[in-house]
């Protein structure tokens, strides 16, 4: 691996992974919205930002997303949805990683492996659901499976040698989870490790499907 692009690089995840790579001799580019300005959310915005970007990238790793919006907390009933709050969830968690998914075509290498790598979270998993709750955040990653597993068909048809996976980081130590304390959580840098352990692992073969920190698989 020689380039790597990172999305949401001033985060607990994204800059662990950065500096991760950049410590393997990675030559590094990390875009964030409070450096770059980036707002996944805001399709002028991704264009701006990554359209002046030069690949080809060998990895091109997305780690946005929010919990709940700022001030709030995930549902844990039916009747605690807040369709503006959903909406805003969903606007970042879903249609973020797609407006990014826009540009990876032409941020890879044509031949030789790459790998798009897209933190989700295990929670989005339909399959893996037994206790509820925490609608839009479900819901919002859900739904960024899903555009990441239709990408990974597309991307494949001209980028043979790419691996499009979605990964799920554990809990990790980060302001994302300071609000459960209960939960045993990982250090970013670990996690980084971990999930960098992962990717270093696929190859096309593996190409739309859904990982979690140890490389398990996750059900969709």
């Amino acid at each position: 691996m020689q380039r790597a692009l990172v999305i949401g690089a001033s985060g607990g995840i994204g800059a662990a992974v950065a500096a991760r790579l950049a410590g393997r001799g990675v030559e590094t580019t990390g875009l964030s919205r409070s450096r770059e300005g980036l707002d996944v959310t805001d399709m002028a915005s991704v264009d701006r930002v990554l359209g002046a970007q030069e690949g080809p990238f060998d990895l091109i790793f997305v780690a946005t997303g929010i919990l709940a919006p700022r001030g709030k907390s995930p549902e844990k009933s039916l009747d605690q949805i807040d369709p503006a709050q959903m909406a805003q969830v969903l606007a970042i968690n879903a249609i973020g990683p797609a407006n990014i998914l826009r540009h990876a075509p032409r941020l890879l290498p044509r031949q030789g492996r790459s790998v798009v790598a897209v933190l989700t979270a295990r929670v989005g998993s339909i399959g893996d659901n037994h206790l509820g709750g925490w609608y839009s955040y479900r819901a919002s990653k859900a739904a960024a499976n899903q555009i990441l597993r239709t990408a990974a068909i597309e991307i494949g048809r001209r980028h043979r040698d790419t691996a499009v996976i979605a990964l799920h980081p554990g809990t990790v130590a980060t302001p994302f989870t300071e609000s459960y304390p209960g939960h045993r959580k990982v250090s970013p840098e670990d996690a980084a490790e971990n999930l960098l352990h992962v990717i270093d692992g696929v190859g096309p073969e593996h190409s739309g499907r859904f990982f979690d920190w140890a490389g398990e698989e996750v059900p969709w």
